[in-house]
């Protein structure tokens, strides 16, 4: 038999976890793969005297890709659709999942090589982490070729 003090303690435990779980809700709805907000956090992506932002998703991949910032690499072409930043070091993968509405000007983090991937055509690839979206024109992708690049937060 349960004794009326452990009821009350667990009734009250649980009023206090109802409380608290609503705004632990929404501090998780940023993190469904596929339904991400975008922040107010831009980046840099500069290569070929050629200039380009991205407005980043919340995510742990995006926030890990900011802690890493400034980089200078390098930028190289990558199939008929994107190009590629090789990362010095792989991105937390957390709250990865897939997502469905992939289109060109998105930002990705390619989760087997630890590659930034930076979209200009029709994309579909399970093993990626959508970091953000480029603002403005893409046309800087469409220039072939491999450039020092340096990436940094704005």
């Amino acid at each position: 038999m349960t004794s009326p003090l452990l009821t009350r303690r667990t009734v009250m435990r649980g009023a206090l976890a109802a409380g608290a779980f609503p705004s632990a809700a929404r501090g998780q709805a940023g993190r469904d793969p596929a339904n991400q907000e975008l922040t107010n956090v831009k980046i840099r992506i500069t290569f070929n005297d050629l200039s380009m932002t991205a407005t980043l998703y919340d995510n742990p991949s995006a926030r890990d890709l900011i802690t890493t910032l400034p980089l200078q690499l390098k930028i190289e072409d990558y199939g008929g659709n994107e190009k590629i930043v090789r990362l010095p070091r792989k991105l937390t993968e957390d709250g990865s999942g897939p997502f469905g509405n992939e289109r060109p000007g998105d930002l990705c983090y390619f989760k087997p090589w630890g590659n930034l991937a930076l979209f200009y055509d029709d994309y579909r690839w399970d093993g990626l982490i959508r970091l953000g979206r480029f603002d403005g024109g893409i046309e800087p992708l469409f220039v072939r070729g491999e450039y020092p690049v340096r990436i940094e937060r704005i």
